[in-house]
């Protein structure tokens, strides 16, 4: 059996150069079949580990492609290969693959190492939820909220906000959704028409759902009930059984459904409705901003800082220039 132990990381990889070899323990990320312009099938597989993540891209003519092919996202691998740039983009080539063991994960700790968290303190956090839910107005409706959340427990601290667009790691649904929050919180005084109390609470609630939606995984995935129902409907019915309990009026409860049903904003993207209240647009904007920043936040974290620019995301629908970290500052441009 072949010794996994090693202090390698994926950043040491794509921070190296063109023709080193390397051997790392990493999780599979993502797996994606795809045609070449050939028409000729490959493997586009995502492999990282705490920190960034880099695609490495399998042919479907190799006996490793076939392998990966069997192997689910999350799984934690041994991997060997030699770093390469295909047409300026770092893209390294997997000259052998193997799952590791419960036993080595074990010994190795590889679980805890694999497995990505929010960037800020997650203390301070959940410090800043609850200061959040503090400025709902609304009794009733402050209740509501503190217990929907409450009732779930460490959970809705834990859990990711998505498996791979963003927020896709443990505490991202806290992160993301105290994110909302602050920036609802600044950006509310502009619109007067807004009510504070419903869109608050709406920021604070639009994602909550996704606490049964996905799984704790090192890379989460969908439960059974997250597939056949969705974050948009187990959100809606959480709430509506905080506000039953809470006696929350039911033209307040109307318009906060509303925001769980419509944050989405398009049924192409899974809104049951479109927004219709000032504050199911506002929250659907806000939502959007965050979730699109951190796809940007992610890239930039992910993407080799040899590269111009990161790979093609689905979420942003384009690469994103990676800005170098010596830009000139004003005295500078003087």
């Amino acid at each position: 059996m072949i010794d996994v132990a090693n202090d390698t990381t994926i950043l040491d990889i794509i921070s190296s150069d063109s023709g080193l070899k390397f051997n790392v323990v990493a999780a599979i990320k993502s797996i994606e079949a795809k045609l070449a312009k050939s028409n000729t099938e490959y493997l586009s597989v995502t492999i990282g580990d705490k920190n960034p993540s880099c695609l490495c891209k399998i042919l479907g003519s190799s006996s490793i492609h076939n392998f990966l092919k069997t192997v689910e996202p999350g799984t934690i691998v041994f991997v060997e290969g030699v770093t390469k740039d295909y047409k300026g983009v770092f893209s390294p080539e997997i000259t052998f693959v193997r799952v590791l063991s419960d036993d080595e994960i074990t010994r190795g700790n590889y679980l805890q190492k694999m497995t990505v968290c929010a960037n800020e303190g997650v203390e301070a956090l959940k410090v800043e939820l609850n200061d959040m839910l503090a400025t709902i107005g609304n009794k009733k409706l402050r209740l509501t909220a503190t217990e929907a959340i409450k009732e779930l427990g460490e959970e809705f601290y834990d859990k990711a906000a998505g498996i791979s667009m963003h927020h896709a790691y443990k505490n991202g649904l806290l992160e993301h959704t105290v994110h909302t929050a602050r920036a609802g919180k600044s950006l509310l005084p502009l619109y007067p028409f807004v009510d504070y109390d419903i869109a608050m609470a709406g920021l604070l609630l639009h994602d909550i759902g996704k606490v049964l939606e996905y799984t704790s995984d090192v890379v989460p995935q969908r439960t059974k009930v997250g597939v056949l129902q969705g974050h948009l409907v187990l959100g809606y019915r959480l709430i509506r059984k905080a506000a039953i309990q809470n006696k929350l009026d039911g033209e307040i409860l109307e318009r906060l459904e509303h925001i769980l049903r419509s944050h989405h904003n398009d049924p192409e993207f899974g809104a049951v409705v479109r927004p219709a209240t000032p504050e199911a647009v506002f929250v659907s904007l806000v939502d959007n901003l965050d979730a699109k920043m951190g796809m940007v936040e992610q890239l930039l974290r992910s993407t080799p800082c040899k590269n111009v620019f990161s790979e093609f995301h689905k979420g942003l629908e384009g690469k994103l220039l990676v800005l170098p970290n010596d830009l000139p500052n004003d005295s500078e441009l003087d």
